[in-house]
């Protein structure tokens, strides 16, 4: 029995010994590849971070020569230039986003409104356009208020009230043209300037060489070109500002037949 026993541990022992080299074995043999991964992974991460640094490098370097450009053209005729594009941006952002406030679903509050006169709820539809916003909801109320004076009235009414909400889009925008405008020309007096100056130089040194000239050049062509690029600007933002203006428009003038062919359709007469 106690050589059985014994039999029993020494194959145990052995069995055990055997299981931790096949197992040494395999990490040992998996532990290049797992090598091999850790590695790739880091070259992809150094890779990844490098693509970055060149991108965030090019960026600065565009910046940088923005800024070198903007010095070599000379900060005095320069900076107009500056000033026109952030004035005119301000300009374009404010009327953008006004409009984007001013748009409303036209068909959506013109069908309440609908819903509310079938009703004969007239007060009804006078708070669903009180209590909407935008020009076209103020035409529709300016309309209800009137219901009672006659259609004539309230024709009248909703025609000069638009032309009012059509000037209230279209404020500012004489600005945007002035910069838009503005911005070469102030491009174009840089460009005179330094025509100027190369004469200068040319009539000083008594010769015409290109290193005498290059100053007055470089000023007259950079200034140009920075007027050319804001104009350009402004002109994108100008046509979307327009083409958002035309669209509430549009919506007005349907509203306003709509609201008209409501008031006479329901025959709205209240007394007083």
């Amino acid at each position: 029995m106690k050589k059985f026993f014994a039999i029993i541990a020494v194959m145990g022992v052995l069995t055990f010994g055997m299981t931790q080299t096949i197992l040494a074995q395999e990490s040992t043999e998996n532990a290049p590849v797992q090598t091999e991964e850790v590695v790739a992974n880091e070259e992809a991460a150094n890779e990844s971070v490098e693509a970055v640094e060149v991108e965030a490098a090019e960026s600065g370097s565009f910046f940088k020569e923005m800024k070198t450009k903007f010095i070599e053209g000379n900060v005095v005729f320069m900076s107009p230039v500056a000033l026109a594009l952030l004035l005119g941006l301000a300009l374009c952002i404010e009327r953008i986003i006004y409009l984007t406030l001013a748009e409303v679903n036209s068909k959506k509050l013109m069908g309440e409104i609908e819903a509310a006169l079938e009703k004969g709820d007239l007060e009804g539809a006078k708070e669903i356009a009180r209590n909407t916003r935008g020009p076209i909801a103020s035409i529709c109320y300016q309309g209800l208020m009137r219901v009672n004076e006659g259609l004539d009235v309230v024709e009248r009414s909703v025609v000069s009230y638009g032309g009012v909400q059509a000037g209230y889009l279209e404020k500012g925008c004489s600005w945007i043209t002035l910069f838009i405008a503005l911005a070469p020309s102030l491009g174009f007096f840089g460009t005179v300037v330094g025509m100027v100056q190369a004469f200068d130089d040319i009539q000083a040194a008594g010769d015409i060489s290109p290193t005498v000239v290059a100053g007055g050049m470089k000023v007259a062509l950079i200034t140009t070109i920075f007027g050319l690029i804001v104009a350009m600007l402004l002109q994108v933002f100008y046509n979307y500002i327009l083409t958002k203006i035309e669209s509430i428009t549009s919506d007005m003038e349907d509203s306003s037949i709509t609201l008209l062919d409501l008031i006479m359709k329901y025959n709205l007469k209240f007394k007083k």
